[in-house]
């Protein structure tokens, strides 16, 4: 009998595999699942964006702060204040991922992944450019 098939849904916070920018090697890290639910392209790999502690990279339209003092910051898991990196993005085989360890809401990584792949953050209703620096949940 074949164990159950993981299911991560978009905006889980998991333990991956991820890949360095070299493609040759990689180290345990937390990143958010990005990919559309129920995406069923057949294969056993999900795209997921990277998360960093270093907070200096966070001052970016394609960035997301995430602070572990407030409510949403609790439920994401994370142990220290992090940047989810929507410009930094992988994907990665799902036997990579270790586990989820939280979850995230996508609204504001949604803007972010807008400005990643559009080169422009933009308001849904009104369709105009906003300020920055990126938002933090």
């Amino acid at each position: 009998m074949m164990p159950p098939k993981p299911s991560y849904k978009r905006g889980d916070v998991v333990l991956v595999l991820y890949p360095n920018s070299d493609l040759r090697t990689a180290k345990t890290r937390p990143a958010l699942i990005v990919q559309a639910d129920n995406l069923q392209t057949g294969l056993s790999q999900v795209i997921v964006a990277m998360i960093t502690s270093r907070l200096f990279r966070a001052n970016h339209p394609s960035r997301v702060g995430v602070e572990v003092s407030t409510p949403i910051g609790q439920r994401s898991g994370l142990l220290t204040d992090s940047v989810v990196m929507t410009d930094n993005l992988a994907t990665v085989a799902e036997v990579a991922i270790d586990r989820v360890i939280g979850t995230l809401p996508m609204t504001d990584v949604e803007t972010a992944l807008r400005h990643t792949l559009l080169g422009f953050p933009y308001d849904d209703f009104n369709l105009y450019p906003y300020g920055f620096p990126a938002p933090t949940l």
